[in-house]
């Protein structure tokens, strides 16, 4: 595991310091959290985009347009 230096206000440091104790973690498991919650919604949204293009031309409607009420029918 790398070690990296951050900087931050001081209250800000100490209240989320404060709030990790309150969950029963600290402060460094929750940024490594944060960091891994991060980079997973990037690959996220890169295989949503990904799935929209896949299926783009491959949803007909006849052309029919849809009013809003339509499209959100369940």
């Amino acid at each position: 595991m790398k070690n990296i230096t951050l900087s931050a206000d001081e209250k800000l440091i100490e209240a989320a310091r404060e709030r990790a104790r309150a969950e029963h973690t600290t402060l460094n498991e929750q940024f490594r959290r944060w960091l891994a919650d991060y980079v997973q919604r990037e690959q996220q949204a890169e295989e949503a985009m990904a799935i929209l293009h896949e299926l783009q031309g491959k949803v007909r409607t006849g052309g029919k347009k849809f009013t809003r009420d339509e499209m959100n029918e369940r």
